[in-house]
């Protein structure tokens, strides 16, 4: 009778799924000081508003960092004293689960949307939709080296942006990712319906993927 084997292959270990990555950057991200964030994001905005697309691009979506997020007011503050128009997403009333953008300028008043999250108090007829924007600037938890893009899990951006998917030779927006550099991961697990981006821009890098 043969001997049994003293030493089984290891077991195998599954890769993290789609919650797992989400759990363990988002409290990366929540764990950076304050003093490293603003750091970060002063080298965003030096890095990615001193770019052709960021000069040529006349109309740009903006977010409002929330948990943990990198945060784009340096960025923003540099878009406004360039002339930009600048634009926050806000949740359609009549488009379910689809995301609009709203005009914001310097003193523009802000309500909380159901998610607790602010966006611009406007009259809908100045919302445009996302097919108008030039360059939007997304929040991310992760990315990969082939522009794959993990969110929050609720779908906003890949809901809205769907019609990318269809349309080969669309052209806008111009897709970019905001994150960390520790944000970016070897490979994410991805669906068919997620919208990749065109690229990522971190606090050391910016990331081409594909043409605009």
């Amino acid at each position: 009778m043969a001997a049994a084997d003293s030493n089984p292959p290891p077991a195998h270990t599954p890769a993290p799924g789609r919650d797992d990555i989400r759990r363990q950057i988002r409290r990366q991200r929540r764990a950076l000081s304050s003093a490293a964030a603003h750091s970060a994001s002063d080298a965003l905005a030096s890095q990615l508003g001193g770019t052709a697309l960021f000069r040529r691009s006349d109309h740009i979506a903006f977010y409002l960092a929330n948990d943990g997020e990198m945060d784009l007011t340096p960025l923003l503050e540099r878009a406004w004293a360039m002339g930009k128009h600048c634009y926050l997403p806000v949740l359609s009333p009549a488009f379910h689960n689809r995301l609009w953008f709203a005009p914001y300028r310097p003193g523009t008043p802000l309500q909380h949307n159901r998610f607790r999250i602010p966006e611009p108090v406007i009259r809908w007829h100045e919302a445009r939709p996302a097919w108008s924007i030039d360059l939007m600037l997304t929040p991310l938890v992760a990315f990969d080296g082939a522009g794959n893009r993990l969110g929050m899990g609720g779908g906003f951006y890949d809901r809205t942006l769907a019609y990318l998917l269809q349309r080969r030779h669309w052209r806008k927006p111009e897709l970019i990712g905001i994150a960390y550099e520790f944000q970016k991961l070897e490979q994410l697990p991805h669906a068919a319906w997620d919208v990749p981006l065109h690229g990522v821009a971190t606090d050391r890098a910016l990331y081409r993927f594909r043409p605009g």
